[in-house]
């Protein structure tokens, strides 16, 4: 069984580039608008460190609301490769992932069940924008505008603190806090909803915070 087709079996969409399609609307109104009582998308983005359980959280929360998610798109493509990636890799990147959640968006809007008009996206351009400073001392202004303009209802940080799981394509196994702190300065430098998911109950945390919002 496919991995997509597996998933799919589990009760949940996984979104890929292949499967959607192209962006009819996408949600742009503040997280505090009364538009999500009336069946408008949800948008939750899931940020943190690498290994902190952000694809778990994501895998389960949209088991949970029976909704689409988008994964990282930056694993699709690093595993493909057989040569050190560049920044301009990244960029490209940066690009797919923003494609895919927007048609992501445009099929979870239109659903015709209102509890699925929710969509779970593993990473955005908060995460290309910090991993791009690190790495190259700088990171592109579209992605700093794109990142302003675009709006998520709640940001789910995931915190470092389970343990670490290696893997080819993670660089930073000692710098997990490190990372976390640079994500929550940058969540609170631009005045973005957040939520700590931290220890085990992550997603039960997490639940609980989006059923704030709904």
């Amino acid at each position: 069984m496919e991995e997509g087709d597996e998933r799919a079996a589990k009760g949940f969409w996984v979104a890929s580039l292949e499967s959607l399609t192209p962006p009819l609307s996408i949600w742009r109104g503040s997280p505090n608008s009364n538009t999500m009582k009336t069946g408008t998308l949800i948008k939750i983005a899931i940020v943190g460190p690498e290994s902190s359980g952000k694809t778990f959280l994501a895998e389960n929360l949209a088991a949970h609301y029976n909704c689409l998610w988008v994964p990282e798109y930056a694993r699709g493509y690093l595993e493909k490769f057989t040569q050190p990636y560049t920044q301009a890799d990244v960029e490209i990147i940066a690009k797919g992932q923003i494609k895919t959640e927007d048609s992501a968006a445009a099929q979870s809007a239109s659903h015709p069940e209102r509890s699925r008009r929710m969509l779970i996206c593993d990473t955005n351009l908060l995460v290309i924008k910090i991993w791009m400073e690190d790495k190259y001392g700088n990171t592109l202004k579209w992605i700093e505008e794109e990142i302003m303009r675009r709006k998520y209802h709640l940001h789910l940080l995931t915190a470092p603190d389970i343990p670490y799981a290696d893997d080819p394509l993670r660089e930073n196994p000692e710098r997990g806090e490190y990372f976390f702190e640079k994500y929550e300065q940058l969540l609170l430098e631009l005045k973005l909803p957040y939520k700590i998911i931290s220890e085990k109950k992550r997603v039960e945390t997490a639940i609980e915070e989006i059923g704030k919002l709904i």
